[in-house]
């Protein structure tokens, strides 16, 4: 695998990540309904764990712990070896672990486009007509707040 295999693989599991995080675990299952999913195994059951969130004055101040999160974590391995890791904030063991395999199937060469056009393609789309949804209510509450100038000299 070339550097540019291994970047272009990377960007496909970000961009995959970013859109399973989004949605509901029994989303995700009701998309891979329709796949003929290979055998695999559990590296790491899923699980509920804590993660410090850091934070920065400013942006760009010193580093400080604001406080923690709860994330559920797990591992998979398909059959033919490739390895998926999903987390996912919150108690969701089983979104993390279809995370998981979402992640794994994406690195196959037998189940990547069948992932991204019957799974991630529709999510996607949902995932985007929220946001932009979101965008337009947010929009409409904007007050535009100005200053009258008073012409005493």
């Amino acid at each position: 695998m070339t550097s540019a295999d291994t970047d272009d693989l990377t960007m496909r599991r970000q961009a995959a990540m970013a859109v399973l995080a989004h949605v509901a675990a029994d989303d995700i299952a009701g998309h891979l309904v329709g796949i003929a999913v290979p055998a695999h195994e559990n590296m790491r059951e899923p699980e509920n764990g804590l993660v410090m969130l850091r934070g920065r004055a400013g942006g760009d101040g010193v580093p400080f712990n604001l406080g923690e999160a709860t994330v559920s974590r797990a591992a998979v391995r398909l059959a033919s070896g490739e390895v998926g890791i999903g987390y996912t904030l919150g108690r969701d063991r089983d979104k993390a672990g279809l995370i998981a395999l979402c992640d794994a199937l994406i690195q196959t060469t037998d189940h990547a486009a069948a992932i991204e056009t019957q799974v991630l393609a529709p999510l996607r789309s949902r995932v985007d007509a929220e946001r932009r949804k979101k965008t337009a209510e947010t929009a409409a509450t904007r007050v535009d707040f100005y200053t009258l100038v008073r012409g005493e000299s």
